[in-house]
């Protein structure tokens, strides 16, 4: 109980994102911005810069696999309970083009005891299918704003 007598609130899934992100500096260093996020869900653009870009002139896919990556976690610690990704892959459709937003929709599909599955959807900034994602998660100790 607080010092008034009153139950503490859980934090919001806004609030636990916003700390991650916060101490999160992989993504921040690659230019991420977390735009939307919810129970379950999480929304991460990146614009692709040229020192994103591979010898083919195209955005190197390990980024684009950083991005969804961002978007799953983001997307599966929003309770405030830890989880870490246990396997994940990666099917890229189009390739993500220099000065193109990509942006990286997560879902939780299903969650079974501390375990979960996490679709990532990217788009360019015209919708076209960048990439398609799917990870594993799995809650351990800890909580992110512990």
């Amino acid at each position: 109980m607080s010092s008034d007598g009153q139950q503490p609130q859980p934090p919001t899934g806004a609030e636990v994102v916003d700390t991650m992100f916060g101490r999160d500096r992989a993504s921040q260093g690659l230019g991420m911005q977390v735009v939307e996020s919810g129970l379950g869900r999480a929304v991460v653009t990146m614009i692709v810069r040229p020192d994103m870009v591979n010898g083919l002139d195209v955005c190197h896919g390990g980024l684009i696999f950083s991005l969804a990556d961002s978007a799953m976690a983001f997307s599966t610690n929003d309770e405030d309970r830890a989880a870490v990704a246990t396997n994940a892959s990666i099917d890229w459709i189009s390739p993500g083009r220099l000065g193109s937003t990509l942006t990286a929709t997560a879902v939780e599909k299903h969650r079974y005891g501390r375990n979960a599955v996490t679709d990532v959807t990217v788009v360019d900034e015209t919708g076209q299918l960048i990439a398609l994602f799917r990870g594993k998660t799995r809650q351990v100790d800890g909580r992110p704003l512990g």
